[in-house]
This record gives structure tokens, sequence and C-alpha cells, in this order.
């Protein structure tokens, strides 16, 4: 287990909003648990969402990195803790969605958590090496139908978005690849970039280098919509798959049975920070868009994530360890 520790200060002065003032909720510090070690992508979402929000709310965070299990340990420390609203965690599609489906835990995704807001999310993108002989999604799809078997992906590892992702892409196709887990994202690039793999289904921000170096291919990424930084990408659900907008999200949840009256402030308070006029500039680092949402509405994406990955684990027979 790494951890860390980063007290996001608020100025003194100037930034108390009402909604603070009428609310004895926070009278103190408030500890955001980011479920994975400090530095990476989902570590710098987390740092810069609460250091903006804590103008908003008027009141500290204190960001603490609780790496180790895939997630489980910050999401069981998350759901053991007090439900005063001084315990908050960032939840992501790891911790609430494809860990859960895929491998028993110890703590429940639903039961176990209140959902306070969205923070937002980015698709995965489908890349192939440059000098892999298809030019687009369709050529891709023939070529892995004439080749049954015959070419590797490879992923972050099993039960990872990136590897549910291209399972999910498999069905839809009916084709036949052959999956090589690896021990994170890097690996995974090495021997695709290497031609040891000839596909994989990365975070679009861990594509981006390699995708402006030149040495991968992109061919369409998932979503409701094409990402602003790579508009000349096709969706696939544009591409003729319906449904197909799985995104690696990140959140903002809490232990079971917190205060309505705190929940509330803390999602309009997190909202006011995702619509600043700065705040998509600054996730943009990690290709993410802001997702606002009200506490029913992300708690029914967390039911609504689960659920798919829950019934492609079945069907796939997808079992990680624990």
């Amino acid at each position: 287990m790494q951890r860390r520790l980063l007290l996001c200060a608020v100025p003194a002065l100037g930034l108390a909003p009402l909604a603070a003032k009428a609310q004895a909720y926070p009278s103190k510090a408030i500890r955001y648990i980011v479920p994975v070690a400090a530095g990476g992508g989902n570590d710098f979402i987390g740092r810069t969402v609460t250091e903006r929000w804590a103008r908003q709310l008027g009141q500290n965070f204190v960001v603490e990195n609780i790496g180790g299990g895939g997630g489980a340990i910050a999401s069981l420390t998350t759901a053991k803790a007090a439900p005063d609203g001084y315990t908050l965690m960032q939840g992501y599609v790891a911790t609430h969605a494809t860990s859960p489906a895929t491998r028993k835990l110890n703590y429940d995704p639903i039961k176990d958590f209140t959902a306070i807001g969205m923070i937002g999310g980015t698709p995965n993108v489908l890349v192939v090496p440059a000098a892999f002989p298809v030019a687009d999604l369709k050529q891709f799809i023939e070529h892995v139908r004439a080749n049954p078997g015959k070419l590797n992906y490879g992923s972050a590892g099993i039960g990872s978005l990136t590897h549910m992702t291209m399972e999910l892409f498999k069905q839809e196709i009916g084709g036949f690849i052959v999956h090589v887990p690896y021990r994170g994202i890097a690996p995974a690039f090495t021997d695709l970039l290497g031609g040891q793999t000839q596909a994989m289904f990365p975070g679009l921000a861990a594509a981006m280098p390699h995708i402006r170096s030149g040495r991968v291919r992109p061919l369409a990424v998932t979503g409701a919509a094409r990402h602003p930084l790579f508009k000349e990408l096709p969706t696939l659900i544009e591409s003729g798959f319906k449904g197909f907008d799985a995104l690696q999200w990140y959140g903002v949840v809490g232990p079971a049975g917190m205060a309505l009256d705190a929940v509330k402030l803390l999602n309009d308070t997190l909202n006011k920070t995702l619509a600043a006029p700065d705040m998509s500039e600054k996730l943009s680092a990690e290709a993410v868009q802001p997702m606002p949402m009200s506490p029913a509405q992300f708690a029914q994406y967390i039911r609504d994530d689960l659920a798919r990955w829950t019934q492609l684990a079945l069907e796939r027979k997808i079992q990680a360890e624990g």
C-alpha cells in the first residue's frame, strides 16, 4: 500500500459560498481517497478536481492515496468509514464496474456506497501498429474475420477495461483474437509497438503519445460522440455498434447512508467546479471530458455499467483472480 497526503488549501478571503454558509457541514477538512498510488492519471484527476472543488465548498480536502488490490483496499476503507461526509473516494470504472464484474471482492459496489456525482470520462480507442495492413475499422474487422485465431491483442490485465472492451468488440463482430494480458498498459504498449500483438483498446490518454508520434494507427473510439481532441476519429456507435459507449469514467462516492443534505451540497459544488471555464482544459491532459450528473443519475450510471460488464463476464467466461 502506498499513501501520500496533499492538503488542498482554501484562501481565507472571498471564498465562502452561500451554500456553505447555510450548512453546518462541512466544518472540517474532508478526506478524499484516491484508490491508486500517487502519480498517474487517476491521481492527477483527483488532485485537479479537489483543488478547485475546495474553493466552491469553502473547506479543505486532504487527498490520500491508498493503492493495492486494484482499488479494493481503498474501496473497503471508504465503505467502512463513518457516513458523516468527511470520507469520500474517487470511485472509477475499475472499483465499481469491471473489477466487481470479474472477481470476488469484499465490498458491494452498489450497497456499500453513496453516489455523490460523476467527474467525467475518457473513451477507449482501438489502435493497431502503424505497419499493420489495415487503414480503417472496416478493413480491420474484415482482417480479423479472415484470420480467426491468428491475431493477438494486448490488455492491461484480465478484467481490466482494455480487456473487457476488446471482448465486447469481439462479441459484436463475431471474430476471434487471442488475448495476451500484461501487468499494466505500459508493457502492453511495448509489445504492440514491437509487433508481438496486433491490436489493443487502451484509454485515449495512454494512447495519445503513440498516436501523435505516428507509431500506432487509431481506428475508432468508444463513447457517444467523437472526442474533441481527435474529431476525425469515428465512434463505434456511428460505425454501426449500437450502445458501444464504454468509458473509463471517474466519479465521487462516499460510504452508504450519507445524509441527503450533505450529498446535495457536495453534488452542487462538484458540478459548479466541473462547469468552470478552465476545467475542461485542465482535464484534457488525461483526455477526460467533464460529465456532471445528479447523485441519482450517477448511481444509475454505476448500476448500468456494472450490469453491462457483469453480463459480458458471464457470457465470455471472464474470471480474474481476487
